[in-house]
């Protein structure tokens, strides 16, 4: 465990394990580095390094909540790699992690060995986005622990079949926080109004262009089947413009796979043999 200081006067949370090749782990919006805590026992041989956003996980909150963007979140991860004097890390991003990565690739290409992207692309399926708005910022409305595994897996099986309620109750502590008046969040519920000012701000950006720059660094994409975000008709526009991606759909999953699957786990194993 260690603590990075900010140029903003932040402290933020990290981990790291292991030895060898760095993986950068880069959680999604709301998540934390408990995302990663199903992948990391398959990752021996490497030096895993698994950071908390500002604003989430164990990380302290920002002042000023502008700066809940992907373009701070970019510069953190460097100032982290740069604090653990590691020049080149692969990056393993979900979600947010991947935008990350895709502005990584186009902003400091040096510092990356490749990208593994979980469910996300350059482009994000409006349903997707939809969900997501619909949840930021709000409490989950569940009790306790027990609750919210049974929510989930009634929620979730539809895009998460065959998943246990043992599973969703893991998932759920990684997630909210236990508290006498119900669950939690583990994240500023003030990221919600940093999303809302950045959207009111011109039109959406085009991503592609990061993709490009993504595409010329070794790149695996791991793709959920019953994904609402990063659908099969966008992977494959992906695929067309970075042909020597390694695309991977992970059946029965959903927005996002955990990444211990075994078409994940292959995945993820398969990129880092090749290419750390």
């Amino acid at each position: 465990m260690g603590r990075l200081p900010t140029a903003d006067g932040l402290s933020l949370h990290y981990s790291e394990e292991g030895a060898g090749p760095a993986i950068l782990c880069l959680a999604g919006l709301t998540r934390n580095s408990g995302d990663f805590q199903f992948v990391l026992p398959f990752l021996a041989g490497y030096r895993v390094i698994r950071m908390d956003y500002r604003g989430r996980g164990q990380s302290d909150y920002a002042r000023d909540i502008t700066t809940y963007s992907i373009a701070q979140e970019a510069a953190d991860a460097i100032a982290l790699l740069d604090h653990l004097g590691i020049a080149q890390a692969t990056i393993l991003g979900t979600s947010r992690g991947g935008l990350i990565a895709m502005l990584l690739a186009a902003m400091q290409p040096q510092r990356m060995t490749g990208a593994i992207l979980n469910d996300i692309g350059p482009e994000i399926s409006p349903n997707g986005l939809d969900r997501i708005m619909d949840y930021v910022g709000m409490r989950p409305g569940f009790a306790d622990y027990d609750a919210a595994a049974d929510g989930l897996k009634t929620a979730q099986e539809i895009r998460f079949p065959g998943v246990t309620r043992d599973r969703w109750r893991i998932h759920a502590e990684l997630m909210w926080a236990e508290t006498d008046d119900g669950l939690d969040l583990r994240y500023d519920a003030r990221l919600r109004e940093a999303l809302i000012g950045q959207a009111g701000v011109g039109p959406a950006p085009d991503l592609w262009g990061l993709w490009d720059a993504a595409a010329q660094l070794p790149l695996t994409v791991l793709h959920g089947e019953n994904s609402d975000l990063l659908t099969a008709d966008i992977l494959a526009r992906m695929q067309k413009r970075a042909p020597d991606m390694h695309a991977v759909t992970v059946p029965d999953r959903g927005h996002v796979p955990f990444l211990d699957e075994s078409s994940a786990l292959d995945g993820i194993l398969t990129h880092l043999k090749a290419h750390t």
